[in-house]
């Protein structure tokens, strides 16, 4: 019996909003993703504060997360919903 199904694993990463470090400790990933990234996250990012008539960046931090995925796919010589061979 050869196998039909040969789903493929595909790695979701994403990054959270920026925000000042100091409150990036609390900041959770999407529902279903992984904290890759601990304490305050990674500083690589800037946020944004208005300020009447004017736009301040100041840098902030960020989380990285991940999120295992399986995609259904057949093996080779198989196709359709149902994976049928020849």
């Amino acid at each position: 019996q050869m196998k039909k199904q040969c789903d493929q694993k595909l790695l979701i990463r994403m990054k959270t909003e920026c925000v000042p470090c100091s409150l990036n400790l609390e900041t959770q990933c999407p529902a279903g993703y992984i904290k890759i990234t601990n304490g305050t996250g990674i500083p690589d990012c800037r946020y944004y504060l208005e300020i009447k008539t004017h736009t301040l960046s100041f840098p902030g931090c960020r989380h990285h997360c991940m999120k295992e995925f399986e995609q259904p796919e057949c093996c080779q010589g198989h196709w359709g919903p149902d994976c049928m061979g020849k």
